[in-house]
């Protein structure tokens, strides 16, 4: 069985930064996206960035130019450098991978990123 597992997050102060670990453990076959998503108390789950097999990123607006993707294939990590964190992005943050055609869509059981003021 496939397990996305997650690591790095923790408490920081704003202006500091985390970097944020993914990797999948277990038999997997051709994972195409991989990413990052959040949820905040109260609020729906949102995307943060994606990353393709291919290397694409998409990046949501409210961490352009703060947080980078990467992507190693060969070992079916993701990670996310967030830097000048804010507050706002205090959540939990989960990872996800979809596969070759959605054959599967696999989350990460989240990691806790509390940013205080």
């Amino acid at each position: 069985q496939v397990h996305l597992v997650e690591s790095g997050g923790g408490l920081v102060q704003a202006g500091g930064s985390l970097r944020l670990s993914c990797a999948a453990s277990g038999s997997i076959f051709r994972i195409n996206d991989m990413g990052w998503y959040r949820q905040a108390p109260g609020k729906q789950r949102e995307l943060v960035a994606t990353i393709t097999s291919g290397g694409r990123i998409n990046y949501a607006d409210f961490v352009k130019g703060r947080f980078t993707i990467s992507r190693d294939n060969a070992n079916n990590t993701v990670t996310l450098q967030m830097n000048s964190l804010k507050p706002e992005d205090t959540a939990v943050y989960y990872c996800n991978a979809v596969g070759f055609m959605r054959v599967y869509d696999l989350w990460g059981q989240g990691t806790q990123v509390t940013v205080s003021s």
